[in-house]
């Protein structure tokens, strides 16, 4: 065409073209220098990389006989315990199942025999994760974790793993993948103070690895990426998920080819035996140490593999004096008293104390003997906390300014029918189907939400619940310090009113804490300070955050005072402090509770009713020659006692904000009675009452929803605070709820 365009293009003049290339003649020299900087920068790279190949040597392997312990301390500077015990049997790869070196395989490293000793493109998407705040990654291959465990330490710092690689990369040369997979299989941690697959088939199964089987094997190899989050008897909770990781086990040795899909269908978890810890845990120590190891690793703060391979001088937030008051009256008040045959070998008692002002716990009663019974009563999570999560219910009503369906504003004053079986009504008065029941069929008649809390009246908590509303009544629960993950919180729709959750004590302490704190959560801690090789580790700060306003905190601490003064809690009044508090009995009595606290002090102590032969929850009916066990008998009595031991020398401090709501009198001082009930029993010599309160039953289809008061009109606008009924799809029957005797039977009845 005789053109240098296309047709329709702007003519452009040839000088409009030369600074052009005069410019792009001005870019190249640039370009060239940038090139050349990234090829020097690789050669140097490289360089480096064969400059660190022959400079790291193979070391030394680590010697057993130079493991370290670790020491753990009172918070005073007191050795608490020493725990750094090797326990390694190392066996040839021959003895080990091709099973169950399979599962392993397919557990960390499926790749392990066709693929390189180190995997860059892991370790650098592990290193993101971790600059993202994902946490810990290892990124390793079996190869690295073999040299990290045999040859280096288990510290997070550049220079180790740099050197990790190095070797890594020369092993692998130098060795083959069997003896390889022989070294992990015989220096791995498996928890249970288990190193190595000997002495883990050992220490959860009782028998040699060479007799492990295709089961057991892929539990063993579940339990290698974290030990003690799968040990399903140290934490009956983390079945779930342990039976989770197991599965995926055997998942990926069905995928690899190394296990037929037949056999793998008709496998069953293997559960796996009891735990006997070394005598160096005994008595309540190994509690203690178990609790802290769990607090320091969960936190991140030392990983479990490094807190295995030892060194470290941790201080607790434990004080021995406290810690000391509070076994004497566990002892005092109930465990000496107990025979040898059931049901009073089904008591278990747990207890946790925390200092309101900085969250630390300063007490913490697991159990008589950790060599005995490994499950930490303390921190476990699997009985029904009963009414104990009552307060929360109230919390929320404040909180939220929730209303009746009549509109009227809750709080102590607010009036609630509380009738045994009175069906819970949905918010625009239609019945839910649900009748909880108070303990013993007792009918209170119309009672306030104060009078209420004092007895512990499931009727009235039931609709107070609905009222508010279940998810706001989870939301202040997980807010003050219950963890959402506690088995039945997320779960329990109306039932969630009537304690149907199962946290600790710990958890529970920590809600009373915040209560008493008015308003303000603080994290329960149980370390203040950790050092290695004499270098400090860093410890985060406890975390704080308001969970629930000062008023609404000031409001449930004024009624739970009522509870300590006049209702189900007497007993507490043994402490000689200003105290507020609630109990709380688990369905069947399976579990009793008191959660109370002074401005200072929180403290829950539980009962718990459980076989040590089959692990099976027990009810506490006849034990200790008592007709039942109530939250308040013998838990607000070791509360009494404890706290009264604990502040002993300090000055008594009153709440703040908080003054005891006053119940309607009349003038010669008593409540006037309801026509249609009783008046309430007065507290006995020993601050028991005559009557009972039943804290739970089953619930039905849906959430139950209702009124205040069953007359309140139903029609007009909805109120400014509704909350709606549960959906369709609810489940038709949610575990039942729990109940509380008000009073424990006197010796004899």
């Amino acid at each position: 065409m005789g053109v240098d365009r296309w047709p329709g293009w702007p003519a452009k003049s040839a000088g409009a073209r030369r600074p052009r290339r005069r410019g792009l003649r001005r870019l190249l020299p640039s370009w060239r220098m940038l090139l050349g900087a990234l090829m020097g920068g690789t050669v140097l790279g490289l360089g480096a990389l064969v400059a660190g190949y022959l400079l790291v040597e193979i070391p030394e392997p680590k010697s057993a006989a130079a493991a370290q312990a670790n020491v753990y301390l009172y918070a005073d500077g007191s050795q608490l315990a020493a725990v750094g015990e090797v326990n390694r049997a190392n066996v040839s790869l021959d003895q080990v199942p091709e099973p169950v070196r399979h599962a392993v395989l397919a557990a960390e490293d499926r790749d392990f025999y066709d693929s390189s000793a180190v995997d860059l493109s892991a370790m650098v998407r592990a290193g993101w994760n971790m600059l993202r705040g994902g946490g810990r990654q290892s990124g390793s291959t079996i190869t690295q974790q073999f040299v990290k465990n045999y040859y280096l330490d288990q510290r997070q710092t550049v220079t180790r793993k740099v050197k990790e690689l190095f070797i890594a990369v020369k092993l692998g040369r130098e060795t083959s993948k069997e003896e390889i997979l022989q070294g992990y299989l015989n220096t791995s941690y498996f928890g249970r103070n288990a190193y190595g697959i000997q002495a883990a088939a050992q220490a959860y199964y009782g028998k040699d690895a060479a007799h492990l089987d295709v089961a057991e094997g892929a539990y063993l190899a579940a339990l290698l990426q974290a030990p003690s989050a799968y040990d399903v008897v140290a934490d009956p909770g983390s079945a779930g998920r342990a039976v989770a990781r197991w599965e995926y086990v055997l998942d990926g040795m069905v995928s690899q080819g190394w296990l037929d899909p037949s056999e793998r269908a008709g496998l069953e978890f293997p559960q796996p035996g009891p735990y006997q810890p070394s005598d160096l845990l005994s008595g309540e120590r190994g509690y203690l140490v178990e609790a802290v190891k769990g607090h320091l690793t969960e936190r991140g703060i030392v990983g479990e593999d490094e807190l295995a391979a030892g060194g470290y001088r941790i201080t607790t937030t434990i004080d021995p004096v406290r810690q000391e008051a509070l076994t004497r009256a566990v002892d005092e008040q109930l465990l000496d008293g107990l025979g040898t045959d059931p049901p009073d070998v089904f008591v278990r008692v747990g207890a946790t104390s925390v200092e309101v002002a900085t969250g630390e716990v300063v007490a913490m009663y697991g159990g008589r003997d950790y060599t005995e019974q490994f499950v930490n009563n303390a921190t476990r999570r699997d009985y029904q906390a009963a009414s104990t999560f009552k307060p929360i219910v109230y919390a929320a009503a404040l909180e939220h300014a929730a209303l009746t369906v009549g509109g009227e504003r809750i709080g102590p004053a607010t009036v609630y029918e509380g009738d045994s079986g009175r069906e819970v009504v949905n918010r625009d008065g239609t019945g839910s189907g649900w009748s909880p029941q108070n303990e013993g069929g007792k009918d209170f008649g119309t009672v306030t939400v104060a009078e209420a809390m004092d007895q512990s009246v499931n009727a009235v908590f039931a609709q107070l619940g609905q009222d508010v509303g279940a998810d706001r009544v989870r939301e202040t629960a997980v807010a003050l310090g219950i963890p959402e993950d506690v088995p039945g919180l997320a779960e329990a729709r109306g039932s969630i009113s009537l304690g149907t959750a199962t946290p600790s004590t710990l958890d529970v302490a920590q809600v009373y804490a915040a209560l008493a704190g008015r308003g303000t959560h603080r994290e329960a801690v149980l370390v203040r300070e950790v050092s290695r090789d004499g270098e400090p580790v860093p410890v985060p700060a406890p975390r704080e955050r308001r969970a629930v306003s000062q008023e609404a905190a000031d409001g449930v601490t004024a009624v739970l005072r009522g509870v300590v003064e006049r209702g189900t809690g007497t007993a507490a009044r043994s402490a000689g402090r200003p105290a507020a508090g609630k109990t709380g009995t688990a369905e069947e009595d399976r579990a009793a509770w008191f959660a109370g606290f002074t401005p200072e002090l929180a403290t829950v102590v539980a009962v718990f009713g459980q076989d040590s032969e089959s692990g099976e929850q027990q009810s506490l009916y006849g034990a200790a020659g008592q007709e039942r066990i109530s939250g308040g008998g013998f838990p607000a009595r070791i509360w009494g006692q404890y706290t009264a031991a604990a502040l002993e020398g300090l000055p008594v401090v009153g709440f703040e904000g908080a003054a005891e709501p006053v119940p309607p009198a009349t003038p010669d001082g008593e409540r006037e009675p309801e026509p249609d009930r009783e008046p309430a029993p007065e507290p006995g010599p020993d601050g028991e009452r005559e009557d009972g309160g039943r804290e739970g039953s089953g619930e039905p289809e849906g959430e139950p929803g209702g009124s205040a008061v069953p007359e309140a009109p139903s029609t007009g606008p909805p109120p400014a605070d509704p909350s709606p009924s549960a959906p369709p799809e609810e489940p038709s029957v949610v575990p039942s709820g729990t109940r509380e005797p008000d009073r424990e039977p006197a010796p004899g009845r």
